[in-house]
């Protein structure tokens, strides 16, 4: 199937996961923070821990949510981030935080400075301990929401598609853990455009990530779309089928799935010479 012609009209419609519209950026960053604040709070009402898997793009989201937290002088005492996804360098250790591009430290500067969350309540995956995710997730009673944005290939976290020639099921995909390994061509590409100036040279070649099976056990899946280059692969996860080949079509499976687009992501990914 090609999507090029599937109009926003027909997009919304026919969605295989439910899709909210929001009219600009600002308004998805407002939007994920208040969703984050709503699950914190309520959870701190009853007592009890909140554990999410946050991302490193969207990236707007976390600025607002600290203001609010420090306004409302809300405990964090008993929130913990398991933090996405990392790059790593060819030797695969994490980049230094005085990359540019390192998560770890765009998290401190954004948020973990800016609030007081214990540190201890700070999870990133690091290569070598990828199994300390799933062990995290299950000594904290499981995940209640992932957050995240959606790759230009449907990648969900660094969760990249396979290749055709490689011989795994979509059964087998769907419960592949935290690991490391390296970025596809297509997420390099797309992110030295959005991170690098079209330098792709400068994009790390590996990564380590919180795998499809920790992010689809979450009570909660809300993923954000803000991107104009994410018009063609939100079509292909939400009316395609579910597959391998685009990650984030296996939410058409979860029970508690939404994207929130901003609403230019909605309209067709009409070709353009330029």
């Amino acid at each position: 199937m090609t999507y090029e012609r599937v109009t926003r009209e027909e997009l919304l419609k026919n969605a295989k996961i439910p899709i909210r519209v929001v009219e600009t950026e600002e308004e998805l960053y407002a939007d994920m923070a208040a969703t984050m604040l709503g699950e914190i709070e309520r959870h701190n009402a009853r007592g009890e821990n909140t554990v999410f898997i946050v991302p490193v793009g969207p990236i707007g989201q976390y600025r607002v949510l600290a203001e609010r937290v420090n306004e409302r002088k809300t405990d964090l005492g008993r929130v913990y981030f398991i933090n996405m996804d990392e790059y790593l360098d060819d030797a695969g250790n994490p980049i230094p935080a005085a990359h540019p591009l390192s998560f770890a430290a765009f998290m401190d500067r954004e948020w973990y400075s800016r609030v007081d969350m214990p540190r201890e309540n700070r999870i990133f995956p690091a290569p070598g301990k990828e199994g300390e995710i799933l062990a995290a997730i299950e000594r904290l009673g499981g995940v209640d929401v992932s957050f995240g944005g959606v790759g230009i290939n449907g990648h969900i976290a660094f969760n990249e598609p396979p290749e055709e020639s490689e011989a795994i099921s979509d059964e087998q995909f769907a419960l592949l853990p935290s690991r490391s390994l390296f970025l596809t061509r297509e997420t390099r590409t797309i992110n030295a455009v959005t991170a690098a100036n079209g330098y792709i040279d400068y994009i790390p070649r590996r990564c380590v990530t919180v795998g499809m099976r920790e992010i689809l056990l979450a009570k909660q899946v809300r993923f954000y779309m803000n991107r104009t280059w994410q018009r063609g692969i939100v079509r292909k996860i939400a009316l395609g089928p579910v597959t391998r080949f685009a990650p984030a079509s296996f939410f058409q499976r979860h029970p508690d799935a939404r994207l929130t687009i901003v609403s230019h992501v909605a309209e067709p990914p009409v070709g353009e010479l330029r």
